[in-house]
């Protein structure tokens, strides 16, 4: 975390923006006021989408049309927001959500969001629980679930689920039968699953962790979500035993698995082949997600197309290009040149709308699509914050051993209820429902027409 009157820099920076960056936010990445004041700005109208701190909502929810995951990723993000500026004035709220939202068995699998519950979506929280962990982010008080053990249960509860008759391995997309993709594996579920092991295996120095990261990653690469050129597909149905790929490329499933090979790499005390999954992954995640030095969402932003989920995907390749080079120092100089270009770019997309403080997705063109929203301020935040990542000012991620304070709990999750008969199937609840009610109205009906004929 950046220390030095990080919070009064912010705001004497401020009070340059409106003239400073009247057509576009000039980004100096040399110049620490610049850094923190545009990501306060660009922080601030993120939470204006947020509404879980207003009387009645639910702490840690965004409103529709926002999915449960996304709002694991901007509490993560807030984590990132404090660590890199020292503003702690999202700190309550992060905290609370981050609570809240893991349910009562504390593992982020709340019933209220059976609906569309996948691996990917608790392992977003999970994520956002482990980076509080590492980035020493003040811990809960004494009697609330706290942060390691929190991500903890979230990886005991997806080992338990590891399904080795379908595909010869990896995890499912959703966690219940009766939800649609059920029948699917992923890299996004598998790649978060692969870098969760990671930090846990670095934080904890349990070799346990480590060695699932290491199946998961083989299996990735055997079963072709990493293909031979180091090009991450989608996935594939578990029907055909994942033989046929759906080969669509996003930027947070490259940066899942390139974020999780710099992980091992550094709890391997720099292995060369973890040396080299590095590289290979770096390099066609560069070819794959820049153009004109600038992070593009390859398979829907050039076209205009790219949906509510798609539009934040970007900030996390820029969050995990921030932990790559923290974790395999050789990669700053081969990443930080195109991860500043796009921050600049981002910043530069930041001040359109009526506030002057709406970002666009697409940062390549000049024109505004007119959409703005949670995923475009995201991922410029994260694009932004995530240049500071090699600074020496930059404290570095700790772990149990090196100044970590966030107490852990390996069995966490064991004791949870991640049973199909301990949660509603949504569908069964709406048809029990009316078949209740028109009994009821059955009833109703019988009993008027009785005592109309007394």
């Amino acid at each position: 975390m950046l220390l030095n009157f990080a919070t009064l820099v912010v705001s004497l920076s401020l009070l340059s923006l409106p003239t400073q960056f009247a057509c576009g936010y000039d980004l100096n990445v040399e110049d620490q006021g610049s850094v923190f004041g545009i990501s306060q700005r660009i922080a601030e109208k993120m939470m204006n989408f947020y509404t879980g701190n207003r009387p009645g909502q639910t702490p840690g929810a965004l409103p529709p049309p926002y999915y449960w995951w996304e709002a694991g990723a901007v509490f993560g993000a807030l984590v990132d927001y404090w660590y890199y500026t020292g503003d702690p004035q999202y700190n309550p709220m992060t905290t609370q959500a981050l609570i809240h939202q893991g349910g009562p068995d504390h593992n982020y699998m709340h019933p209220n969001w059976t609906a569309s519950l996948g691996n990917d979506d608790q392992a977003f929280w999970g994520h956002a629980a482990m980076s509080a962990a590492e980035k020493r982010f003040p811990d809960p008080p004494i009697g609330q679930p706290q942060w390691l053990s929190m991500a903890q249960a979230v990886f005991n509860n997806q080992a338990e689920r590891w399904e080795d008759r379908t595909c010869g391995g990896g995890l499912r997309w959703q966690i219940f039968s009766f939800n649609k993709g059920y029948d699917y594996k992923n890299s996004v579920s598998n790649g978060a699953f692969f870098l969760l092991a990671a930090r846990l295996a670095r934080y904890t120095g349990n070799s346990t962790y480590s060695q699932w990261a290491e199946r998961t990653y083989e299996w990735s690469k055997k079963v072709g979500f990493v293909d031979e050129k180091y090009m991450v597909w989608d996935g594939a149905n578990v029907e055909n035993q994942c033989n046929r790929l759906v080969k669509n490329q996003w930027s947070y499933n490259a940066g899942f698995y390139l974020a999780g090979a710099a992980y091992m790499y550094n709890i391997t005390n720099g292995d060369p082949f973890w040396e080299s999954q590095v590289l290979r992954l770096w390099d066609t995640t560069a070819k794959s997600f820049f153009r004109k030095e600038t992070m593009v969402e390859i398979s829907c932003e050039p076209w205009g197309v790219c949906n509510v989920d798609q539009r934040s995907f970007k900030a996390y390749l820029s969050r995990f290009l921030g932990s790559t080079m923290k974790m395999a120092p050789f990669t700053t100089e081969l990443i930080m040149p195109l991860l500043v270009s796009s921050a600049k770019a981002a910043a530069a997309h930041c001040s359109f709308g009526d506030d002057k403080n709406t970002c666009s997705l697409r940062w390549t063109v000049a024109n505004w699509d007119g959409k703005e929203g949670v995923g475009e301020q995201l991922c410029a935040l994260e694009t932004i914050l995530n240049t500071l990542a090699a600074s020496p000012q930059t404290k570095g991620l700790v772990t149990a051993s090196t100044g970590g304070t966030s107490k852990g709990d390996p069995a966490a999750g064991n004791h949870n209820r991640d049973t199909e008969s301990n949660y509603v199937d949504v569908r069964k609840k709406d048809t029990a429902g009316a078949a209740v009610l028109t009994a009821g109205m059955c009833c109703l009906v019988f009993l008027l027409g009785c005592w109309m004929s007394m």
